[in-house]
């Protein structure tokens, strides 16, 4: 062979790849991606995101008695981190001291005039009863000196001797009149010492109790556990900074991490499927490939309305079966909730539905060739759809349009099957559910089909 005979075979040799390469590559982009139609029972899920919390916590309250003297709310100065272990007794948090600080100043100011005020009622009274009793016991000797009058004038005319006895009858009757307002006297200084007494003993109690509740402004944990930031009524967690009102002081909680209960919130058009003893299957964001149980337990009956959403959506709350303990509060989970089950239908993936203005169809295979052929669809799950009239079991059905789709034309089904399968919706009938107190969870409903 001759180097040029060599180097035209070379040149042939690549030439053969480069046509063959082509070849293969629009062969490979050619390949369809197709479904089979399978047959059989048919989940209605309800798929949405919630938020782990706890079935029972203990709460770590602030100080007891804010509303007794008069402090309505009060800030989180410091707390430790969300999620933190703490032993019992151990510090949790510290309360802002701004306001009942100031409290306490002016009751021991308060306090110090009332001191003062006392004393001088208390000196008061005593120089008011010291002249009463000395007025008392000048009467008593000038009482007694008319009756030495009155024995020294017997001697005397009977005119005298009676202008002596009428002065004694005056002197005990003055005698007697200043002992009485004695008396009064000593009552009414009794009642002043009382009242004034009564007011500084009652702003004494009021600083203790001040006092009492300055003490209770460091926040300790009631026992062992993790400490969880409440959330407020917006649902934004109670860190530093945020109000702790008289009413609900409670700063954190302590939750059973033992039950969990998954928090989801159901959008109005699907809150109808959902009934407690529902089964649920649970995932984990944080790990996927934890797969737990668990069963409605609360559907709420009043919907709401939550920030920057404009639908109303319905709480509804799913125990979780499982213990686990990489479980933690504030865990976002997926939520499957198996609301029906509908038995012995056709089912494809729902991406193999296309529609044409009102118009279902699937690009369904046909030996070597692809029609565009008209369906009838039912309920739909988050990733396959039910079929009830168009296509058979096994069929195949393509996930991708093929080339030129848009010059097939749709294969219509009759208008007699079109008219039979609007007249005749699929009906649900509950399963007979579970005893109450054998332990099992109800059973889903399970959804036919008129024939």
């Amino acid at each position: 062979m001759t180097r040029k005979n060599y180097i035209y075979l070379i040149a042939g040799v690549i030439v053969l790849a480069i046509i063959a390469y082509f070849f293969f590559s629009k062969n490979n982009k050619g390949e369809q991606v197709t479904a089979k139609v399978k047959h059989g029972n048919f989940p209605i899920e309800v798929t949405t995101t919630g938020e782990l919390i706890a079935k029972s916590s203990e709460k770590i309250y602030g100080p007891q008695g804010l509303r007794q003297i008069q402090i309505w709310q009060v800030k989180i100065q410091d707390i430790i981190p969300d999620g933190t272990v703490v032993d019992s007794g151990q510090y949790v948090a510290s309360l802002d001291r701004t306001e009942i600080s100031n409290k306490i100043k002016d009751e021991e100011t308060n306090l110090e005039k009332l001191e003062s005020q006392m004393t001088k009622t208390r000196l008061d009274t005593s120089l008011e009863l010291r002249s009463a009793r000395d007025e008392l016991i000048n009467l008593q000797y000038a009482l007694e000196e008319k009756k030495i009058t009155l024995d020294q004038s017997k001697y005397e005319p009977p005119a005298t001797i009676r202008q002596v006895q009428i002065d004694l009858e005056k002197g005990q009757r003055a005698f007697e009149q200043a002992e009485k307002n004695y008396k009064l006297r000593y009552q009414k200084a009794v009642a002043n010492m009382q009242e004034v007494s009564a007011s500084y003993n009652q702003a004494q109690r009021k600083l203790e109790q001040m006092t009492d509740v300055l003490k209770q402004f460091n926040v300790l944990a009631p026992k062992a556990g993790m400490v969880i930031y409440k959330r407020n009524w917006d649902g934004n967690k109670m860190g530093v900074g945020a109000t702790v009102n008289a009413w609900d002081n409670v700063v954190a909680e302590l939750p059973d991490l033992s039950e969990m209960i998954s928090k989801t919130y159901i959008n109005e058009i699907d809150i109808s499927k959902v009934k407690t003893g529902q089964q649920v299957q649970i995932g984990i964001d944080a790990f996927p490939e934890k797969k737990f149980t668990g069963k409605v337990i609360e559907v709420a009956n009043i919907g709401e309305q939550l920030q920057n959403s404009n639908a109303k959506v319905y709480e509804v709350r799913i125990v979780v079966n499982e213990f686990d303990s990489i479980l933690r509060p504030a865990m976002t989970t997926k939520n499957k909730i198996l609301t029906s089950i509908v038995d012995s239908v056709l089912f494809i993936p729902i991406e193999a539905i296309f529609n044409n203005d009102s118009v279902a169809f699937v690009y369904k295979k046909d030996g070597g060739s692809v029609v565009k052929q008209h369906v009838i669809v039912g309920q739909s799950n988050d990733n396959e759809i039910i079929i009830r009239a168009g296509l058979q079991q096994e069929d195949e059905v393509l996930l991708v349009p093929p080339e030129k789709s848009d010059k097939l034309a749709i294969e219509m089904l009759s208008k007699e099957i079109i008219a039979k399968y609007k007249e005749k919706p699929p009906v649900v009938k509950p399963r007979k559910p579970a005893v109450k107190d054998s332990g099992k969870s109800q059973s889903p409903p399970t959804v036919i089909f008129k024939k």
